[in-house]
């Protein structure tokens, strides 16, 4: 077998090409993986990471992009749910509040940062006191554990306080409010980072290639059958354990294996609203309760995100579409505080993302478990499903505690309490000396900040990209915020191979210009042929199937519902290599 043990956690395609040609390898005879992990979202990116770093053997096959459904459509926030505390979930909180810390100090202190929310109320007397206690209860949490909140603690702030910090909120809108902090989070750009990480521990990680059957020897699987839909090959991959990680696609691909599945997933709908950070004034994020759920004013540089909806889904899971009536749902209710109502004509960016709930009793996706569970349904198949992003590594690490045991060897406990993310080794640092940086690249200090954000220490590899080519440094077409560099970054370590995954993903210029990328498209798509080898034909191809994209999910959105908005987003198929 190819060996890993040097690997630098760069996914060119020429590390693609030597990945495939490892999990090819493991049909030879002793050449097995240890672990293959079915899933490139956060939880099998955490699976990945935890086993490799055991020392285990491991493959991971993502059937699309890394995080390409539900991982990247999330709220993007790391926190322990404060909801869930109300619902009396001590347990679920006190796990989410200890990786939060994790995240902040230690293992992502370079992608993970500190967001301030107000929490408003209404009632003079009753309300402060019960929802000062649940905060008070939810910051103490925090602290419980060894690893402190990495945030600061609460305030209780009058009307007149909570004016000043959102002055754009109706007089009448509170009483008062509390302010707290929680975590935020690019959630697509984590999980590409969770994925090299593992890579450059040694695990062979491949995307665009999906599992369309289990390897059977007797009762026990023993590998999957899979399809490079870059290439269009069909090839075997054999391992001891298979770790299925597939979020809502869950039960479609137990059923390869079984119908006796110890678990049910239910898929809950979740639309965001991306608008202008100045369409409301407000210095802090907002929590707002609603009489299903709760919705976020979350900052999000030089935006807001603005949801979610929490409603049954039954569609297409791999693209779920936003009707009219979530956007208008959530536009009402957040108007409800704002003295400039918002319209859709400062709507920048929708998304629409899945929640892999585990199937109950209750009518009401909102009242399923948002706790995870981990099954053994037949040998050799290890099935982990439900739970929240923020415990995406106790969820991996859950999963591969499952599967080890099978294993004859002794295998070492989980490691990734201690682990750290590529590019945080030396961020704060290179933090520290960003305006030093700045003077010797030649690069404003406001593009340097913003490379830390986003690649931490490793942001000298962009830099020096940069240096060698100046036009590198560049703004994309309809979103300064992004630079050219970041582009050919994304194909030669990051492992995309589409436009779409650059715009949508490795950037999230498809929420955040007004034109949803469709004028950075064919730049992007000039600046990935060059490392992908894209023929002109190919190029042209790449554009066409984007820009398509974004006009069906402009038409979807449009719908009055489901049905006819899931009809108008499939209208346009998943991009497939032209190759």
């Amino acid at each position: 077998m190819a060996d890993f043990t040097e690997a630098s956690g760069d996914l060119s395609p020429q590390y693609r090409d030597h990945a495939v040609a490892a999990l090819k390898s493991t049909t030879e005879q002793h050449q097995e993986l240890d672990i293959l992990v079915v899933g490139g979202g956060v939880v099998g990116a955490g699976a990945a990471l935890d086993a490799v770093t055991r020392g285990l053997d491991v493959g991971l096959v993502e059937a699309r992009d890394w995080a390409s459904g539900t991982s990247s459509r999330s709220s993007k926030l790391i926190h322990g749910g404060l909801r869930y505390l109300e619902m009396l979930d001590f347990a679920l909180v006190n796990e989410a509040l200890k990786e939060r810390g994790l995240l902040l100090t230690r293992i992502a202190p370079h992608l993970v940062r500190p967001v301030p929310f107000l929490y408003p109320l209404h009632q003079r007397f009753i309300e402060r006191p019960y929802v000062g206690a649940g905060i008070a209860l939810y910051d103490a949490m925090s602290v419980s554990g060894s690893h402190g909140r990495g945030l600061p603690i609460h305030k209780h702030l009058s009307r007149r306080a909570t004016l000043r910090a959102a002055p754009s909120l109706k007089q009448d809108a509170m009483v008062g409010s509390i302010r707290y902090y929680d975590g935020q989070v690019d959630d697509a750009r984590m999980v590409t980072n969770i994925i090299r990480t593992a890579a450059h521990y040694g695990a062979k990680v491949v995307n665009r290639t999906s599992v369309i059957d289990f390897l059977r020897e007797g009762e026990r699987v023993v590998g999957a059958k899979v399809k490079d839909h870059e290439s269009g090959e069909v090839y075997d991959v054999r391992a001891k354990q298979v770790i299925n990680a597939t979020g809502v696609w869950t039960d479609d691909t137990q059923a390869l294996v079984t119908d006796r599945g110890q678990m049910k997933v239910r898929a809950s709908k979740g639309v965001h609203l991306v608008v202008p950070r100045d369409r409301f004034q407000s210095t802090v994020g907002l929590i707002l309760r609603t009489e299903k759920s709760v919705l976020f004013v979350i900052p999000w540089g030089r935006h807001w995100i603005i949801g979610t909806t929490d409603t049954d889904w039954n569609l297409d899971k791999a693209h779920p579409a936003a009707t009219s009536a979530d956007i208008d749902y959530i536009l009402e209710h957040v108007n409800k505080v704002l003295v400039r109502p918002l319209t859709r004509e400062d709507v920048e960016g929708v998304y629409a993302g899945l929640r892999p709930l585990l199937a109950g009793e209750s009518d009401s996706t909102a009242k399923l478990s948002r706790e995870h569970v981990v099954a053994h349904p037949v040998p050799g198949l290890v099935v982990v499903a439900g739970g929240k992003w923020t415990t995406y590594r106790v969820m991996g690490k859950d999963a591969v505690d499952e599967a080890v045991r099978a294993l004859d060897e002794r295998v070492p406990e989980s490691v990734t309490e201690t682990i750290t993310l590529l590019g945080a080794d030396g961020y704060q640092a290179a933090w520290n000396r960003r305006g030093r940086t700045s003077e010797l690249s030649g690069v404003h200090v406001a593009r340097v900040e913003h490379l830390l954000q986003r690649y931490g220490s490793m942001s000298r590899h962009l830099l020096a990209m940069i240096a060698e080519n100046p036009e590198l440094g560049e703004p994309l077409p309809g979103a300064d915020d992004y630079l050219a560099a970041e582009v050919v970054y994304a194909v030669t370590h990051e492992g995309a191979r589409h436009v779409e995954d650059v715009l949508t993903r490795r950037t999230r210029i498809s929420i955040e210009a007004w034109d949803r990328g469709d004028s950075a498209a064919p730049v992007v798509a000039d600046l990935m042929a060059g490392p992908l080898g894209w023929t002109p034909e190919q190029r042209d191809h790449e554009v066409e199937v984007y820009l398509a994209r974004v006009k069906a999910e402009r038409i979807s959105q449009e719908q009055p519902d489901d049905a006819t908005a899931d009809a108008e987003r499939i209208r346009v198929a998943d991009i497939v290599s032209a190759n």
